[in-house]
C-alpha cells in the first residue's frame, strides 16, 4: 500500500497538470488568434466591385464580399443577419454600415477600415452608422460575454447536484427541467432588468434562456445517468472546456480559427449565444440553426436521462432464485 502512494501521488499531479495545460489552452488559444475570416460583409453603389477587389488585395481571406443591389438591399442583409456590415459607395464618398449587435468586435473592425477607406480627391475616411446597435448599456458587449460562462458553470453545477442529491432518475430530469424553466426567468428578469443588457421580448428572452440551460444542464444530466460519473467528465469537457471558448460570446464564429468557430455553433454555448442575439436584437432573424441545435442537445440529454432510469431498473431488478433441484 505505501509503496503505490507515491506513484498514486505523481499520477494525480501529473493528471492535473496536463488539464491545467488543456484549460489554458483552450480558454487562451481562441482569444489569441482572433482575426477575421470569411466575416460576410455586402458592398453596394457605383464603386462596388473596385472596393470588394480592393479588400481582396489588401485583406486575402478576411471578408467574404458580396454585391447588393441597392443602400436598403445592404440594410437588408445587416437586420436579417446575412452580413455584418456593408461598404456603401456613393459619389460624395464610401459609408459604412454597421451591426455591432450581432458583434461589437466585428463593427469595431469595420469601424478601422472605415477611416482607411478613400473618397473624392483622395480624402480618407468614411462614415459609420450603427444600423443594429447593441444595448446602449453594453456598448461593445462585455457583459454579454460575461454572462456566458456562468450560465454553462451553473448548469454543470445543477447537473452534478441533481445527479448525486436524487437517486430516482426520473425526478432527476424533472429537476433539470424545473432548474431550466427558473433560470430561465430568473436570468431573464436579471439581464434585462438590473445588467440591462439585453433588450426584447422578456418572455421571449426567458423562453430562449431556459431552452440554454436545459441543453447544458439535460445532457451533462443525462451523460452521468447513462455512463456514470465518467459522464459528468465528459459532459463538463464538452460544455466548459470545448463549448465556452468556442461559444464566440465576445467576438464572432468567424472570428475564431476555421474549423473551430463553426464547431462551436453546434454545441450549445455557441448556439446559445446565437440565438440570444437574434431573438434580442434580430426579431429572430438566423434564428433557425441555433434553435434547432438547442432542442436536440436538449432531447438528446432528456433521451440519455430515460436510458440511464432504464438502466438503473435493470440493475436493480431482482434476480430470481432458482428452485432446490429434487433429490433423485
Amino acid at each position: 500500500m505505501r509503496s503505490s502512494l507515491p506513484s498514486r501521488v505523481l499520477g494525480v499531479a501529473v493528471g492535473a497538470a496536463l488539464l491545467q495545460l488543456i484549460m489554458i489552452t483552450a480558454f487562451a488559444w481562441p482569444v489569441a488568434r482572433t482575426g477575421p475570416r470569411d466575416v460576410p460583409i455586402v458592398v453596394t453603389g457605383p464603386q462596388a466591385s473596385a472596393v470588394a477587389d480592393r479588400l481582396e488585395h489588401e485583406r486575402p481571406g478576411a471578408f467574404a464580399v458580396e454585391t447588393r443591389r441597392d443602400e436598403a438591399a445592404a440594410r437588408e442583409a445587416l437586420t436579417d443577419r446575412e452580413a455584418y456590415g456593408a461598404i456603401v459607395t456613393t459619389p460624395a464618398g464610401p459609408r459604412v454600415l454597421t451591426a455591432s449587435a450581432a458583434s461589437p468586435m466585428v463593427a469595431q473592425q469595420l469601424g478601422a477600415l472605415a477611416e482607411k477607406l478613400t473618397g473624392p480627391q483622395g480624402a480618407r475616411g468614411a462614415a459609420v452608422q450603427d444600423v443594429v446597435a447593441a444595448d446602449s448599456d453594453d456598448p461593445r458587449g462585455t457583459g454579454f460575454g460575461a454572462l456566458v460562462l456562468p450560465l454553462i458553470m451553473s448548469g454543470l453545477a445543477a447537473a452534478v447536484l441533481l445527479t448525486f442529491a436524487i437517486r430516482a432518475v426520473a425526478w432527476r430530469a424533472a429537476g433539470v427541467v424545473l432548474f431550466a424553466v427558473l433560470g430561465g426567468f430568473g436570468v431573464a428578469a436579471l439581464a434585462q432588468g438590473w445588467l440591462s443588457l439585453l433588450p426584447g421580448s422578456y418572455l421571449t428572452l426567458a423562453g430562449v434562456l431556459a431552452l440554454s440551460i436545459l441543453a447544458v444542464a439535460g445532457t451533462v444530466a443525462g451523460l452521468a445517468a447513462a455512463l456514470g460519473r465518467a459522464g459528468i467528465g465528459a459532459g463538463g469537457l464538452l460544455m466548459l472546456l470545448l463549448g465556452n471558448p468556442l461559444s464566440a460570446a465576445s467576438s464572432a464564429p468567424e472570428l475564431l480559427p476555421q474549423p473551430w468557430g463553426e464547431i462551436g455553433q453546434f454545441l450549445p454555448p455557441g448556439a446559445a449565444v446565437t440565438l440570444i442575439r437574434s431573438t434580442s436584437f434580430f426579431d429572430g432573424a438566423g434564428a433557425a440553426r441555433a434553435l434547432t441545435v438547442l432542442a436536440a442537445w436538449a432531447a438528446a440529454g432528456l433521451a440519455l436521462l430515460a436510458v440511464g432510469a432504464l438502466r438503473r431498473r435493470t440493475e436493480e431488478r431482482p434476480v430470481p432464485e432458482r428452485a432446490p433441484a429434487m433429490a433423485g
